[in-house]
C-alpha cells in the first residue's frame, strides 16, 4: 500500500515552520551561533544551533507546561503544525488505527540535567515533582497522543542519530502492511543542557569554534571540519495510505516508498561502510527501485573527520561510477546535528526540495577533504533540479543505519 505524507510540522534553529525551515536551507542561513549564557563559558566550544522565541505559553496552557521538558513542548507544536496541515479529519474508529511514533536519542534531558544540579550542587532534597515525567524518552510520544486523540501504536525509538529516521520508517512499515489509517511521525530534541555538553566534549567530536565566523562551525565534507554541532528542535509528519488521502482532496506533500535498517557489529562509535551501503541497498530493495533511479541524495553529513569519509565511500559503493553525478546535500551545517530529530527534519527538507526542484546546499565547503570526492552541491542551492525520487541517510552511535527514500508527489 502507497503511503502520502499529508502533514509536515516543523520547531528548529532554522524557523518554526516547515515553509520557514526550507526557506532558510535553500537560502544557505546558519542557526549556528556562540552560546551567550554564563553557564556555557565552560565549553570549550560553546557554540549550537538553537530554536530562538519559542513561545512556549502559545502553544499549551500553563497546567500542562509545567509536566513538560522543553523535548516534549518542541514535539507537541510541531505535531499540531502538521496536524493542521494534513486535516486528516479522523472519525473515532479511525483513532483506534492512528499511531504516533517518535525518535529521541536523549529524551528530556535538560529535566534530568536539573534535578541533578538541584540535588547534587545545591544540595537540595526536594526536586521538581514532575522530573520523571518531564525525563522520560516516551513523554513526546505519549503527549502527542494524548493532544491528538490517537489511541493506536504509541512508539518511541531512541537508536541515537537514526531515531527519527527509524520513527518514520517503522510508521511507514505499519500504514503500508493497512494496520493504520494515519501516524504522526517523526522525532525531537532538546540537548542544549550543561551537562549534556559537556558530555559530548568529552567524546572528541565536537566542532571548534570558528573565530572568525561562528554560524560556520559546522562544515560537513571539508577539509578543515573539526566535528559536529549541536542542536535543538522537532520535525513531524503525517502520514496516510495514499487511498485515504487521495479520496478525501488532501495535499499530498510526497511520498515514503523505502525504509532500510542495517547494524553496524564492529564498533559502538565508530562508523563502517558496509553497514552504511548495507542500509542504502536495504531501502532501495524495500522501495523496489534500483541505484540509477535516485535523483538525490540527503546526506548524513556530520561534519566529523570519520562520518564524512566512510559516507562517500559507502555512496560510491552503492552508486559505483554514478556516485560523482547525483547531487548531494548536508544541511547539518546550517541547522546543527538534532541527534534523534534530526532525520525527521531532513525528511521535511527533502520532501520540500522535490516539491520545488532544488538540490539544498552543503554550506562552509570551500575546499574538499580530498577522500570526500562527490558532488555536494557546495555553498549554494542548485535551482531547477529534477527531483523524483530521494534517498535520505541517518547513521548512528551504536550502530543503527536507516534509510529512507520518498518521492514526489503525482
Amino acid at each position: 500500500m502507497r503511503v502520502a505524507v499529508t502533514g509536515l510540522g516543523v520547531v528548529s534553529p532554522l524557523g518554526h515552520s516547515a515553509a520557514d525551515a526550507f526557506a532558510a536551507a535553500r537560502a544557505g542561513r546558519s542557526a549556528i551561533r556562540k552560546l551567550n549564557l554564563a553557564s556555557m563559558g565552560r565549553l570549550a566550544a560553546p557554540v549550537a544551533a538553537t530554536v530562538e522565541g519559542f513561545a512556549e505559553m502559545q502553544h499549551i496552557d500553563p497546567p500542562r507546561l509545567r509536566m513538560l521538558d522543553r523535548c516534549s513542548q518542541f514535539a507537541l507544536a510541531a505535531s499540531s503544525q502538521a496536524m493542521a496541515d494534513a486535516q486528516p479529519g479522523l472519525t473515532e474508529p479511525e483513532r483506534g488505527r492512528a499511531g504516533v511514533f517518535i525518535g529521541t536519542g536523549m529524551g528530556g534531558i535538560s529535566s534530568i540535567d536539573e534535578g541533578y544540579r538541584t540535588l547534587y550542587g545545591e544540595k537540595s532534597d526536594r526536586i521538581k515533582p514532575f522530573t520523571i515525567l518531564m525525563g522520560m524518552h516516551n513523554a513526546p510520544a505519549a503527549w502527542i497522543g494524548i493532544e491528538h486523540g490517537l489511541s493506536g501504536p504509541n512508539l518511541t525509538f531512541s537508536t541515537a542519530c537514526s531515531s527519527s529516521a527509524v520513527a518514520i520508517g517503522e510508521a511507514w512499515l505499519r500504514l503500508s502492511r493497512g494496520e493504520l489509517d494515519l501516524a504522526i511521525a517523526g522525532g525531537t530534541e532538546a540537548p542544549l543542557a550543561l551537562g549534556s555538553m559537556k558530555a559530548w566534549e568529552a567524546l572528541r567530536t565536537v566542532a571548534t569554534v570558528d573565530e572568525g565566523d561562528p554560524a560556520s562551525s559546522c562544515k560537513p565534507f571539508a577539509k578543515n571540519r573539526s566535528g559536529m554541532v549541536l542542536g535543538e528542535g522537532a520535525a513531524m509528519l503525517v502520514l496516510e495510505p495514499w487511498e485515504r488521502a487521495a479520496a478525501r482532496g488532501a495535499r499530498i506533500h510526497g511520498e515514503v516508498i523505502g525504509y532500510g535498517l542495517f547494524t553496524d557489529t564492529g564498533h559502538v562509535t565508530r562508523p563502517g561502510v558496509e553497514g552504511q551501503a548495507a542500509a542504502m541497498r536495504a531501502a532501495l530493495l524495500s522501495a523496489r527501485i534500483d541505484a540509477s533511479q535516485i535523483d538525490a541524495i540527503n546526506a548524513h553529513g556530520t561534519g566529523t573527520l570519520a562520518n564524512d569519509s566512510v559516507e562517500t565511500a559507502a555512496v560510491k559503493a552503492v552508486f559505483g561510477s554514478r556516485a560523482s553525478s547525483i547531487p548531494i546535500s548536508a544541511t547539518k551545517a546550517l541547522h546543527g546535528h538534532l541527534l534523534g530529530a534530526t532525520s525527521a527534519l531532513e525528511a521535511v527538507l527533502s520532501i520540500l526540495s522535490m516539491r520545488h526542484s532544488v538540490a539544498l546546499p552543503t554550506m562552509h565547503l570551500q575546499q574538499a577533504d580530498p577522500l570526500c570526492d562527490l558532488d555536494y552541491v557546495a555553498n549554494a542551492a542548485r535551482e531547477g533540479v529534477l527531483i523524483r525520487t530521494l534517498l535520505s541517510s541517518s547513521f548512528a552511535f551504536g550502530g543503527t543505519n536507516a534509510v529512507l527514500v520518498f518521492q514526489a508527489a503525482g
